[in-house]
């Protein structure tokens, strides 16, 4: 991958640079294999950053995907299951997001 696309964290500098491709390389890089289960939490965070102009952070990501996935889907559990350690970090990273605020 093009290190000039990322800052030091490994986010991208751009979000305009991201594509699917480039998300499945993030992904590898984080020793996420993606399936369907996790694009539909990459795509609702990329809704939700075009809808607030922010990166979803744990607690709104968990109402959102809970509003839009269903109850079963919207727990932190779920969410780290498939993310582990810091979902809402992970799948801004790999959606091309910015860190979300308040991620350490």
């Amino acid at each position: 991958m093009n290190s000039d696309l990322f800052d030091k964290e490994g986010f991208l500098t751009n979000i305009e640079n991201w594509t699917p491709e480039l998300a499945e390389d993030i992904a590898t890089q984080e020793s996420i294999t993606l399936t369907a289960e996790h694009w539909a939490l990459i795509e609702l965070a990329r809704d939700y950053y075009q809808t607030f102009d922010i990166s979803p952070e744990m607690r709104p990501l968990v109402k959102q995907v809970k509003l839009k996935l269903g109850d079963k889907k919207g727990k932190s559990l779920y969410l780290l299951t498939l993310f582990p350690g810091s979902p809402a970090k992970l799948i801004s990273k790999i959606a091309g997001l910015p860190k979300p605020p308040n991620c350490i």
